[in-house]
């Protein structure tokens, strides 16, 4: 019966029923074959949406639906170019920024290309960028951001291993930073390399005061969910609700290129992911539940103890591991599903929780590169008209750098916990 359980819910997914229906099922029928009252898998999803973290969820989903309708990602490449373009590599490092920018705010990868994809590309091939680096800067840079606050992939992370959110976010900062200068030196490189026309251009304090006007609003951003967060004035709901209402007013009130009209498709929009997420999350928690019960962590453990004595080696293996992951699971779905499974492992190896999480999300942000099936790459094919092989090669270097970032990040654990003191 189990092997027909295990074949049916196989067959499902592979038929592109939705991940949650299938996770549901497994936990129902899992439950239901052990005799247990099904009524496990409500009670969690009602723990879940009892959580006040979720609130802050759906208000940074919110605001970043609501800059993604605007046109802050003009004024952002704008401001971006008008600081940075006239060096060597300017363009290139203006689209890593924006990039970063606009996915810690969005928290999808997706949203970035299809958002900034229409404005960078054909920008860097103007300036004698070649096509193959331009596409893999995109492609590869689309997901760049998750490792910035207030990413959403870093807040779900904290709901499922239960750590300190403001923590993570002081983890994901430098290792974030080093990701964008490893980037930005390879594009001074490319830059010099091609001679793109931009490097030639003459500093414009008048271009840059008026693009600084422009985006004088959407600079502030940062500094108001930063600052309040890491002064510890707000906690995270609040800083959330803040940035919601920041970014409505900027929006729809100063900029007034989001219609009061729009904002229901906006909310239904921000709504539906959360909603997705949150359900997600319940089946899977109840389904890790069932996992537990059947001591499957225990076994694992067991299992890595007998075959792999070193940290060193656990951590190889996890980066293999979660590399594999983050190819065929969207981002929210790694996190639910598999961190439950890890986190007692990684703790037996003495891995702090907030230094797995860094290397948790690095990886499954340079997965969404990854080929055969990253969904970066089948996201650039369709946004750029372009062969998925094409972006396969396009996206190699990038793929270098970001894999001896992980390297780093996950080695130098001092990366991701020096600033939490």
């Amino acid at each position: 019966m189990k092997s027909l359980v295990v074949v049916f819910l196989c067959a499902a997914a592979l038929s592109g029923a939705p991940l949650f229906v299938v996770i549901s099922a497994a936990a129902l029928l899992s439950f239901h074959l052990l005799g247990i009252d099904l009524s496990v898998v409500v009670i969690e999803m009602y723990r879940l949406a009892a959580n006040p973290m979720l609130i802050a969820l759906l208000l940074f989903a919110f605001a970043g639906y609501v800059l993604a309708e605007s046109g802050a990602s003009r004024r952002l490449v704008r401001l971006s170019t008008a600081l940075m373009g006239q060096a060597p590599g300017g363009l290139a490092i203006v689209s890593i920024l924006t990039c970063a920018f606009f996915t810690a705010l969005t928290g999808a990868s997706g949203v970035t290309i299809v958002a900034l994809g229409g404005l960078l590309y054909p920008a860097l091939i103007t300036d004698r960028y070649g096509e193959k680096f331009s596409l893999g800067l995109l492609t590869t840079c689309g997901s760049l951001g998750l490792l910035f606050p207030p990413s959403l992939p870093l807040i779900i992370y904290g709901l499922v291993a239960d750590v300190n959110i403001s923590h993570l976010f002081l983890a994901g900062l430098l290792p974030g930073i080093l990701m964008v200068l490893l980037l930005s030196a390879y594009s001074v490189y490319e830059g010099v390399r091609s001679g793109s026309a931009v490097a030639h251009a003459r500093f414009n304090v008048g271009e840059l005061f008026a693009a600084v006007r422009e985006a004088f609003w959407e600079m502030l951003l940062p500094v108001v969910v930063l600052g309040g967060i890491f002064s510890g004035f707000l906690v995270l709901s609040e800083a959330a609700a803040i940035t919601a209402f920041y970014v409505l007013v900027v929006e729809v009130v100063i900029h007034r290129e989001v219609k009061i009209q729009d904002l229901p498709s906006v909310m239904v929009k921000a709504a539906t992911m959360v909603g997705a997420i949150i359900i997600i999350l319940g089946a899977s928690l109840a389904f890790n539940s069932f996992l537990i019960d059947q001591q499957v962590p225990n076994i694992i453990l067991d299992f890595m103890q007998n075959r792999v004595e070193s940290k060193f080696a656990f951590l190889i293996i996890l980066n293999l591991f979660l590399l594999a992951v983050g190819c065929v699971l969207d981002i929210y779905s790694a996190l639910v599903i598999v961190v439950p499974l890890i986190v007692p492992i990684a703790a037996s190896y003495d891995v702090n929780l907030l230094h797995l999480g860094i290397i948790f999300l690095t990886n499954l942000q340079i997965g969404y590169s990854t080929p055969p099936i990253g969904m970066n790459l089948f996201i650039a094919s369709l946004r750029f008209d372009k062969p998925i092989v094409r972006l396969y090669l396009s996206s190699i270097p990038f793929m270098v750098i970001l894999l001896a970032t992980l390297a780093l990040i996950t080695f130098v654990p001092l990366l991701s916990l020096i600033l939490i003191g």
